[in-house]
């Protein structure tokens, strides 16, 4: 079933044909969707089409149907019929136990890189003790297949199963129990399963088994869109049906509802390159429409203002913001496209993602840069005293804003004075040692550095991206782009403001995050990575970024069956446009705080005459400085950014938090707090080099700058 052909509607129309015409009954009919959204629609659209109760037909996705099967028989594999169902949550607490009991090193086994190893371990059929043998040397991954083991252990004990388990216990109840499997098999007359090349090893055991009486089974997917390897799908799934099926009847639908000639003729010239597919030729009896268009820019800013600026265009002609779609490879690549729209007043959306300065990480960093600019903020000091984990638990944290609200001070003044808190034991104060001494080195090389140099320095001494390498899953590489990403701000700020500072610069992203005036929640411009865009359509999509080592990504180029997922991804990306297709890319692009030359992707060229290039909108730059062009982080030096004027010093009298002084031992520092004695003032510095210090201003040889 190609792209936007209809093959929703063919389902429905044939269950409901199957229940009108066959009088087979609904209770008879097993149909499987991924998403409970697309069964409940489904079910939905048959019982409006046919005037009979559809209730009793199975319709729904895989774990909700082995739910219902093990609700029923579970007991025969030894659990209790009130199992427990685990979520995340769930999950974690229990690798945490898990952790303690094997004595495991915290450090090195995160909770998040254990589950996301199991779950793969699930999804791909091996089992604890598979895994432990074939990884005996290795003593890593060895201790990951122990805790895999006690996992699964717990788990029974417990009498719980997983949201892997939910399929991989109904496919062992239909294999161990023949009475059990015979039932089902007699049951389910005709078999429906859509999405099928997203199915996975485990999912085709499922369908496999329970067809096998009747045979009975149809199948709607599309090779060519299959794109979910890193979920663990199994494209030879659909490819080898017929294999699988013997007798099969392959129906193909190729009229396709959605896009013009134009456009089609573009994804199918791309994704004839691919050999792993089913051949097939998307037509449409649309209009040829408007050529694809591709606009090559120099800079990826250029990039994102030339889309705000053609979208302004299309609202002027008569589109809507949400009738526009805006795809790329990852969600790194939001970042300039959010702030042009942002610039400009484009109400937006990141559909299946959080926008970028709303992303934890992103959060955490700034509320980082905004405690070491004003140590006053509390709200920011809260949000990361324990970011990453450093055991400072909620307990802690109340007793200090308890102390410091007595006190009548800042929260960081009770840090301080962790000392003189009675409540607080030890062990408490201990754990706050390393904070305080790391914020004290930072307060005062803020001084010293460069702002993007500073954030770097910062995101290093924290162990921010340390703690995240650690945990080695999907979701926390995703986080360690965007914070790399958000070094491409700080670049992009100091090129734009020489000789600014911190202080500037968080002022500069306080207001760039604060723009968002959004009033039709409706009406708003849809960003998306491609992968999120599956199912969706547009009259007008942007499909941006298209250079080689983005899209496709790099990690593929040296693999052909990587490489041809990345070409099924880029005809998903084609196949959302209806009317008009856009795409561009930057010869020069900032992430990840550097700046790069790029090449255009392979994949325009497979395209072939179709697209029409417009280079009207390559603009005559001034030549950059050597700081605008490749930018690397060891480009930066302290000896850069030390401060230009002349030290002019003054009464030591006049001074407040943030005042810079010189002391004659320990070198330049900040006033981060000033406590008020009788005759006297103490005062805390933050030196470079030294970290924080507590002096009397009438003894300490200090001297404002």
């Amino acid at each position: 079933a190609g792209a936007g052909s209809g093959k929703t509607k063919v389902v429905t129309h044939k269950i409901a044909y199957i229940i009108a015409e066959k009088r087979v009954s609904p209770g008879e009919i097993l149909a499987i969707t991924f998403t409970n959204k697309a069964a409940n629609e489904m079910k939905t659209r048959v019982a409006k089409l046919i005037d009979v109760n559809v209730d009793a037909m199975w319709m729904g996705t895989f774990r909700s149907v082995c739910v219902r099967m093990l609700r029923r028989d579970i007991d025969k594999l030894g659990y209790e019929k009130s199992f427990s169902i685990y979520d995340r949550a769930d999950q974690k607490t229990l690798v945490k136990e898990i952790i303690k009991e094997l004595r495991l090193d915290k450090e090195t086994y995160k909770e998040n890189s254990i589950l996301a190893k199991i779950g793969e371990l699930k999804n791909t059929g091996e089992t604890p003790d598979e895994y432990i043998n074939n990884h005996y040397s290795d003593f890593r991954e060895r201790n990951i297949g122990e805790a895999y083991a006690l996992y699964q252990k717990k788990l029974r004990f417990y009498n719980a199963l997983d949201f892997d388990d939910l399929l991989i216990k109904g496919v062992e109840l239909l294999k161990l129990d023949e009475k059990i499997r015979k039932y089902y098999q007699d049951r389910f007359k005709y078999i429906f399963v859509d999405e099928y090349q997203d199915t996975n090893k485990v999912q085709y055991q499922f369908v496999k088994i329970l067809s096998k009486v009747h045979n009975n089974i149809c199948v709607v997917g599309d090779s060519d869109q299959a794109i979910y390897s890193w979920r663990y799908a199994d494209i030879t799934n659909i490819l080898e049906f017929e294999k699988d099926f013997p007798g099969a009847k392959v129906i193909l639908l190729e009229q396709n509802y959605r896009s013009t000639e134009t456009i089609l003729k573009v994804a199918n010239e791309v994704i004839g390159y691919n050999a792993g597919r089913k051949p097939k030729n998307l037509w449409t009896e649309k209009k040829q429409g408007k050529p694809v268009t591709y606009i090559p820019l120099e800079y990826s800013d250029e990039e994102a203002a030339y889309v705000a600026k053609r979208i302004h265009q299309l609202i002027y002609r008569g589109y809507k913001l949400k009738d526009i779609g805006i795809l790329y490879r990852t969600n790194v690549q939001s970042r300039p496209f959010e702030e042009a729209f942002m610039a400009e007043e484009l109400p937006y959306k990141v559909v299946g993602g959080l926008k970028f300065y709303d992303r934890k990480e992103v959060k955490d960093i700034i509320a980082y840069l905004n405690f070491i600019q004003n140590p006053n903020d509390n709200i920011a000091l809260k949000r990361i005293i324990n970011v990453p984990k450093k055991g400072i638990g909620n307990t802690t944290i109340e007793k200090l804003e308890a102390y410091a609200g007595e006190k009548d001070e800042s929260l960081f003044a009770a840090v301080l004075d962790r000392e003189n808190i009675p409540s607080l034991n030890a062990r408490a104060r201990n754990s706050i040692v390393p904070f305080v001494d790391a914020m004290g080195i930072l307060m005062a090389k803020k001084e010293l550095m460069g702002v993007k140099e500073f954030i770097e320095e910062m995101i290093n001494t924290t162990g921010y991206i340390e703690e995240l390498e650690r945990e080695n899953t999907i979701e926390a590489k995703t986080r360690i782009e965007n914070i790399k990403d958000f070094l491409s701000v700080a670049v992009a700020f100091e090129q734009k403001n020489p000789g600014s500072d911190l202080e500037d610069f968080l002022a500069s992203v306080s207001l760039l995050s604060d723009v968002d005036k959004t009033i039709d929640a409706d009406n708003v411009i849809s960003m998306m990575t491609v992968h999120s865009a599956k199912g969706l359509e547009f009259p007008i999509v942007f499909l941006v970024g298209m250079e080689e080592g983005l899209f496709p990504i790099s990690r593929c180029l040296d693999s052909p069956d990587e490489l041809e997922e990345e070409r099924r991804l880029c005809y998903v990306a084609i196949t959302r446009a209806e009317e008009h297709l856009y795409i561009t890319n930057a010869k020069k692009r900032t992430m990840y705080g550097s700046t790069n030359y790029t090449l255009p992707s392979s994949f325009l060229k497979e395209m072939g005459d179709t697209i029409e290039e417009d280079t009207s909108e390559q603009k005559k730059r001034p030549a950059p400085k050597f700081s605008e062009e490749l930018i690397r982080t060891t480009e930066y030096t302290k000896d850069n950014f030390m401060p230009k004027a002349i030290i002019k010093r003054e009464p030591v009298s006049d001074i407040s938090i943030g005042t810079k002084v010189k002391h004659n031992q320990f070198g330049v520092g900040m006033i981060v707090r000033i406590q008020e004695m009788e005759n006297d003032k103490k005062v805390t510095v933050a030196f470079d080099g030294q970290g924080l210090k507590t002096l009397l201003l009438s003894l300490a040889p200090i001297t404002k700058i």
